[in-house]
C-alpha cells in the first residue's frame, strides 16, 4: 500500500541499507540500498515491454512520446533507459513527476474523505499504487546511478532536488485521509487475506512513526527534523566517499610490494596509470582504501610502515578538515533523539526496534551478551596464539592493530597451508556464476540464463540474466555489475530492486547485483578470492528473495516489509554453500587447467573458517553494541565510542586513541541500520538453523535435498514481508530458530 511505500521511499531518500559480512579489521564491504522501491502503475504508460504495467490507456500521445525521449527519467514503461540518462535529467524529470503526484494525491485524498464512500483494498491501495509509480520508479533510477555512476554533477542534481522529494514524501506519509482509511480498512468487514492484514498493520505503524498523528508546531518540527536528516545522511556519505577517494600511496621502489600477490600488483599499477600502459612488475603502484586493495594489502604488506600509514588512514577517514563527519554524527544523533521524543519514545532504539523482530532493547542486549560470553575467552586465547606465532616468525615488540591482518595471515597459512591468493586460481567469475546458477536451479527449481533482450545498462560490464521457472515461463531478472570502479562506484556490494513484484501492476521482479570483486586483468579473467565468492551469493540470496516471492502486493512481495533483522536469513544462508563439497566442485575450476579446488585444499578452506572466530564474533558484537549505545546514550560519540571499545576490545589490544571509526560507520549513520547493527548477527542464527535443515537431509542426498529446497522456496524465498518472519521461519523448520548450529559452525560451543 502506497502509505507505508511512501514512508518506505521517504526513508529510502534518507539512508541507505547495508549488509556487511566483516571478517577481520574493516567494518564489513557489503552495502545495498535496499529500501523498497515501490513498483506502481502509471496512467500513461506508452509501453508494456519488457515489464508490462497495467494502465487505462493503451496509448500515448505525440507530446507524450517527445517529453519522454527528451527526458528518459519520465519514461517508465519498462526498464530505466540507463544509457540516456543525463545529470541534467535529474531536476526537471523529478520536478515534473513531483507536481503529478502532488495533484493526483490530492484528488484521492478527496475522494477518501467521503464519508459515503465504501472501502474495500482495491479502492485505497490501487489508486496509491498508480499515482506513486512515476516518482517511486524515478527515484530508485536516480538513487541507482548516484551509487553505482557517481560524479559531481549528478551529486549537486541528486542533492539540489532531494528536498522536494523529501516533502512531497512526507505529505503522502502524513495523509489524514489516507491514515483514517487504512484504519477503517483494518477493522472493517471486507474480508482481508494475511498479507493484506499485515501490510496494514505495517502501514499504520510506519505512519505513526512518520508523525500522522502530530499537529501544528510538533509537525512542523517533526518534517524539520527529516528534511535535515535527509540532507545530513547524504553529506555523511559524500564525506566518507571522498575522503576514500582522496587517499592514496604510489610506491616506485620495488621493495615496497614485496610480499604482495601478483593480482594486486596487477590492481595497484592500473590504478597507478590509470588509462595509461602499466607494468606490474616495474610499477609504479597505488595503495587506495578501495576494498580490493586495502584488504589484500594489509594482509600481505611485508612493510610494517606502510602497513600503519594505511590503517591510520582508514580508521580515520572523514574525521578532519573539510570532510570531518564529527559534527555531522552528533547532528544526526540529537535530531533522531528529538524524533524519538516527539514520537513518545524514550530514545531512538526504542523507534527502531518496534517494526523489527528484537521489538525491544534488552532483547537486543540479550543476543549481544550471550554471544559476547561464548566468545570473549576464546577471542583472548587467539590472540595470546597469534602473539605466540608473531614473535616466534620474526615479529619484534608488542601486536599493534596494523599488524593483525599481516600476522593472521601467516598464522593461517602455517596452519593451513594456504592463503587467499592460492584460491583465487580456482574461481574465475564465469565458472562461479555457473555453479551458482545450477545450485539454485537445483534447490529451486528455477533456471538462469543471459537475456535476449536489448537492455540498456550503465557500464560495459554489467550483464542481464533472465530468471525461469521450471516450466520456462519468465518470472523475473536481474542485472549483475560484478567489478570494483573507484572512481565512480561506492565500495561494497549490494542488491536493490529494480522493479518488485505486483499482480495489480502487472510486473515482474528485476534486481541490481553490484559487486566490487577485481576486475579481468589483461589475459586473465576475473579470478576471485572465496570472499568475493561469498559476496557474490550473499547478494544473490538477497535476489532470489526479491525474484521468487509469490506475494502479489508489491508493499510485501520480496524483501519489501520484511522485518529488518530477518532480512538477512536468504544471503547468509547462501553463503553457507560455499563449504559444501558439491558445491565447492561446481563453483571452481582453476583458470588454466580446468581443475576444480583439490580435496585436501578444500578441508583446510573448511577448518580455516573456525579460524579466529572468536575475535571475529567479537568485532561484530562491538559494533552491534556501539550502535545500540549511540542510540541510546546521551553522551558525546567520541565517550560512547571509547567505552564500548573498552569493553569489548582484546585485553592486550586496546584501540588507538585516533580511531574514529564512527566517522565512517555509513550502515549507522549514512544507512539504514541505526539501532539495527545487530540484525547481522540476528539473521546469522536463523540463517545457520535453517542450512542445518538440508544438512540434517543429507548433503549429498539429492532427493532429499530436492524436497527442502521446494520448502526453502516457499516458505523463505516466496513468502517475503506478507508473513511475519517468526511464522515463516515455523512453517520451514517446524520450530522457533536456536542458536546452537550458529555456534557450532564457528566452533564455539
Amino acid at each position: 500500500m502506497s502509505l507505508f511505500r511512501s514512508i518506505l521511499l521517504m526513508k529510502r531518500i534518507c539512508m541507505r541499507r547495508f549488509f556487511p559480512r566483516s571478517k577481520q579489521w574493516q567494518c564489513g564491504c557489503c552495502l545495498l540500498f535496499l529500501i523498497p522501491v515501490l513498483v506502481v502503475a502509471s496512467m500513461d504508460t506508452c509501453s508494456s515491454w519488457p515489464y508490462s504495467i497495467y494502465s487505462s490507456r493503451q496509448y500515448c500521445s505525440a507530446a507524450e512520446h517527445s517529453n519522454r525521449n527528451k527526458n528518459p527519467l519520465l519514461d517508465n514503461s519498462g526498464l530505466p533507459r540507463f544509457e540516456e540518462i543525463r545529470a541534467e535529467h535529474v531536476v526537471p524529470g523529478l520536478k515534473s513527476i513531483l507536481s503529478d503526484v502532488e495533484n493526483e494525491f490530492e484528488k484521492l485524498e478527496t475522494k477518501l474523505s467521503d464519508p459515503d464512500l465504501q472501502l474495500s483494498w482495491s479502492v485505497v491501495s490501487d489508486p496509491l499504487e498508480r499515482i506513486g509509480f512515476p516518482l517511486e520508479y524515478s527515484w530508485s533510477v536516480v538513487n541507482h546511478l548516484n551509487g553505482v555512476k557517481n560524479h559531481e554533477e549528478l551529486r549537486n542534481a541528486y542533492q539540489e532536488i532531494q528536498p522536494l522529494v523529501v516533502k512531497v514524501a512526507t505529505k503522502i506519509a502524513q495523509s489524514r485521509p489516507v491514515y483514517n482509511a487504512m484504519k477503517k480498512l483494518k477493522t472493517s468487514e471486507d474480508p482481508l487475506d494475511g498479507p493484506q492484514n499485515r501490510i496494514l498493520t505495517s502501514s499504520l505503524l510506519a505512519a505513526r512513526h512518520s508523525g500522522v498523528d502530530l499537529d501544528g508546531a510538533q509537525q512542523e518540527r517533526f518534517n524539520q527534523i527529516i528534511l535535515q536528516l535527509a540532507k545530513l545522511t547524504t553529506d555523511f556519505n559524500n564525506n566518507v566517499l571522498d575522503a576514500t577517494k582522496a587517499f592514496h600511496l604510489d610506491l616506485t621502489d620495488p621493495v615496497d610490494v614485496e610480499g604482495l600477490p601478483d593480482s594486486l600488483k596487477q590492481l595497484m599499477a592500473a590504478s597507478a596509470a590509470k588509462d595509461q600502459m602499466f607494468d606490474a612488475e616495474k610499477g609504479p603502484w597505488r595503495v587506495t582504501l578501495d576494498g580490493p586493495c586495502i584488504d589484500p594489502f594489509m594482509k600481505h604488506s611485508r612493510n610494517r610502515t606502510l602497513r600503519e600509514a594505511v590503517y591510520r588512514a582508514y580508521i580515520t577517514r572523514a574525521s578532519n578538515g573539510s570532510l570531518d563527519n564529527s559534527g555531522v554524527i552528533e547532528d544526526i544523533r540529537m535530531l533522531r533523539s528529538e524524533q524519538s521524543k516527539i514520537l513518545g519514545y524514550s530514545n531512538y532504539a526504542e523507534v527502531s526496534l518496534k517494526s523489527k523482530m528484537a521489538e525491544k532493547p534488552e532483547n537486543v542486549w540479550k543476543l549481544i551478551y550471550s554471544l559476547k560470553d561464548k566468545s570473549k575467552n576464546a577471542a583472548e586465547r587467539e590472540h595470546k596464539q597469534l602473539e605466540d606465532f608473531a614473535s616466534a616468525n620474526g615479529h619484534e615488540g608488542t601486536l599493534q592493530q596494523w599488524d593483525l591482518a599481516f600476522w593472521s595471515e601467516r598464522q593461517r597459512e602455517h596452519l593451513f597451508s594456504f592463503n587467499d591468493e592460492d584460491l583465487r586460481p580456482y574461481f574465475p567469475l564465469p565458472v562461479v556464476l555457473d555453479g551458482l546458477f545450477n545450485l539454485t536451479s537445483f534447490l529451486f527449481g528455477i533456471q538462469i540464463k543471459p537475456s535476449e533482450k536489448d537492455v540498456q545498462v550503465w557500464c560495459d560490464d554489467v550483464r542481464f540474466f533472465d530468471v525461469l521457472n521450471g516450466n520456462g515461463r519468465h518470472i523475473a531478472s536481474f542485472f549483475l555489475d560484478p567489478y570494483t570502479r573507484p572512481a565512480e562506484k561506492r565500495g561494497g556490494a549490494w542488491m536493490d530492486q529494480c522493479l518488485g513484484r505486483s499482480d495489480f501492476l502487472k510486473t515482474k521482479p528485476v534486481a541490481h547485483l553490484v559487486c566490487n570483486q577485481t576486475p579481468p586483468q589483461k589475459d586473465k579473467p576475473s579470478l576471485m578470492t572465496l570472499r568475493e565468492v561469498e559476496t557474490l551469493f550473499h547478494e544473490f540470496g538477497h535476489g532470489l528473495q526479491h525474484m521468487l516471492t509469490t506475494v502479489p502486493y508489491a508493499s510485501a512481495a520480496g524483501i519489501t516489509n520484511v522485518e529488518w533483522d530477518a532480512v538477512e536469513l536468504p544471503s547468509q544462508f547462501m553463503e553457507n554453500w560455499l563449504y559444501d563439497d558439491n558445491t565447492m566442485k561446481k563453483v571452481s575450476q582453476h583458470h588454466h587447467n580446468g581443475d576444480t579446488l583439490p580435496s585436501d585444499l578444500f578441508e583446510k578452506v573448511k577448518q580455516a573458517r573456525k579460524f579466529r572466530a572468536g575475535s571475529f564474533m567479537m568485532r561484530q558484537l562491538q559494533f552491534s553494541a556501539l550502535d545500540m549505545e549511540l542510540h541510546t546514550s546521551s553522551d558525546h560519540w567520541l565517550e560512547v565510542k571509547n567505552r564500548i571499545a573498552d569493553e569489548y576490545s582484546l585485553t592486550a589490544l586496546p584501540p588507538l586513541k585516533e580511531d574514529r571509526f564512527p566517522c565512517s560507520f555509513m550502515h549507522i549513520f549514512g544507512g539504514g541500520y541505526a539501532a539495527g547493527y545487530y540484525s547481522y548477527k540476528w539473521a546469522e542464527v536463523l540463517a545457520a538453523d535453517a542450512f542445518s535443515a538440508f544438512e540434517e537431509a543429507g548433503l549429498s542426498n539429492d532427493e532429499n535435498l530436492s524436497k527442502v529446497g521446494r520448502r526453502f522456496r516457499d516458505t523463505i524465498l516466496s513468502l517475503g514481508g506478507g508473513t511475519h518472519p517468526t511464522e515463516v521461519f515455523n512453517k520451514f523448520r517446524g520450530r522457533d530458530p536456536k542458536p546452537d548450529a550458529l555456534l557450532k559452525l564457528y566452533g564455539l560451543t
